[in-house]
């Protein structure tokens, strides 16, 4: 099962296919960061940092002009989940290049993320990209901690009952996690899971209800949802606004 979710037209790609991608020609104002110099410098500062990578997807979506990436690598707190490292950057402004901290929860092949580490800068050398992915990275470290505390936190943390649930779900479509439509897929996924690991009425298994139902959106869309999720159950150590 895919750790990298891509539809709507999206498709996987490997690294010599990003590397084939042109590179829209900068203006005054704007240069765009080859596809493939962000990879080749994510790679370059985890090895800096003695990680190594075990396994890495890439995708490409709306002809090339995004690229969505995830790559796992070797260090964790738990069997339960390994660390991985998102990424993506655009050709068309919608979005600068961005990393984040994830965790591969590896029972069912699900994601949940940390917060975006986003790189605002324009980038004018390979050098400087690199530079300011190795402050990301470092960066990154502190949100791995971040996402196993809390994600330990809510596999002891029970939902009273199922209009908790419900309730839960309906505000996580308020904040914009997932579509008013997918309300009633996630609560029978919370009901009944797919993975017998998550048939405990906690807030990890309704974590999971999400992640499950999100696969099936845009990577832009991914993009978003684990960016609220994100906020919706306090993966970013502040308060849950699921239950604030």
């Amino acid at each position: 099962m895919s750790n990298l979710m891509m539809s709507g037209g999206g498709r996987f790609v490997d690294r010599e296919t990003v590397a084939l991608v042109d590179t829209p020609i900068p203006t005054v104002s704007w240069k765009p960061v080859p596809h493939i110099e962000v990879i080749d410098a994510v790679s370059k500062v985890v090895r800096a940092h003695h990680w190594t990578i075990t396994e890495e997807q890439f995708g490409l979506a709306r002809e090339g002009q995004k690229l969505f990436g995830v790559m796992k690598i070797n260090k964790s707190s738990s069997s339960e989940w390994t660390r991985c490292i998102g990424l993506r950057n655009s050709h068309d402004k919608s979005f600068s290049v961005g990393l984040s901290a994830g965790l591969h929860i590896c029972v069912c092949s699900n994601l949940a993320f940390g917060g975006t580490t986003v790189i605002k800068r324009r980038h004018t050398s390979g050098m400087e990209l690199s530079q300011l992915i190795d402050v990301a990275v470092d960066e990154l470290e502190s949100e791995f901690l971040t996402l196993e505390t809390v994600s330990e936190d809510l596999k002891v943390l029970y939902l009273k009952n199922d209009n908790e649930a419900r309730s839960v779900i309906v505000r996580a479509a308020e904040f914009g996690a997932i579509n008013s439509s997918d309300i009633l897929p996630v609560f029978h996924e919370f009901k009944k899971p797919r993975h017998v690991e998550f048939e405990e009425p906690t807030r990890w298994s309704l974590l999971n209800a999400f992640t499950e139902t999100v696969k099936k959106y845009t990577p832009q869309r991914v993009d978003w949802s684990y960016t609220a999720l994100t906020r919706c159950f306090g993966l970013d150590g502040k308060q849950p606004q699921l239950w604030s």
